[in-house]
């Protein structure tokens, strides 16, 4: 059921409750200015309920047509226990509202208005059982919706560790790239000292030779 038609529901029936309240109140008072007061004040809250009406009855006509039908003839209802209550006010504001034969017709509707009443509290009791089940299925979601928030930041602190971890594992594979960098000079270097030192030592031996050569041939041939 939409939420905003049972706003303006649980309205109403407060409404309607506290105005057959009033009516048995105003009936028991005697004619004079107190019960002039409290007629006006109910003729202000019949006007209020009759907005309340017109609000359930646009409200339910925008919804789903299953839920639509079942609202509409609910509305019904509600329209019938007003109707009887302004007639009740209507008897009340009536000028031998206290004359016997008046007496009877208003005991009449007051027992139809308590009837109505009756009616119209077990309504009330009924929105406001759905209104805490509705309560708790909200509080229930809200308490999932935290489990799911507490999951997510579990989560979240998990991916922070392993990326802290990819990121020390990326920093120790930069030292050992750097480490290698260094060695393959280190290499080259001493790569480039060992040719340069064979090249001295085959020059070495090439003078010896040449050196000794030159000795044998002077001893040979002087």
């Amino acid at each position: 059921m939409s939420e905003v038609y049972q706003g303006y529901e649980r309205q109403y029936c407060e409404l309607s409750a506290n105005l057959s309240r009033k009516c048995n109140s105003a009936a028991s008072l005697p004619d004079g200015e107190k019960k002039k007061q409290e007629i006006s004040e109910l003729q202000v809250a019949l006007d209020d309920a009759d907005v309340l009406i017109r609000k359930m009855d646009l409200e339910a006509r925008s919804l789903q047509p299953s839920l639509k039908a079942t609202l509409l003839a609910k509305l019904r209802e509600y329209k019938s226990d007003l109707n009887k209550l302004k007639r009740e006010v209507k008897r009340l504001a009536s000028p031998n509202s206290n004359d016997p034969g008046h007496e009877e017709l208003l005991e009449s509707g007051m027992a139809g208005a308590n009837s109505a009443s009756a009616n119209q509290r077990e309504r009330l009791t009924m929105s406001t059982e759905r209104l805490n089940q509705s309560t708790d299925r909200i509080k229930e979601s809200r308490r999932a919706a935290l489990e799911t928030e507490e999951l997510g930041v579990s989560i979240l602190e998990d991916l922070q560790q392993q990326r802290e971890t990819l990121l020390h594992s990326h920093k120790k594979l930069y030292d050992v790239d750097d480490a290698i960098d260094k060695s393959k000079k280190i290499l080259t270097s001493m790569s480039r000292r060992i040719s340069r030192n064979k090249w001295i030592v085959v020059s070495i031996i090439a003078a010896l030779i040449l050196a000794i050569v030159i000795v044998l041939y002077f001893k040979i041939f002087h």
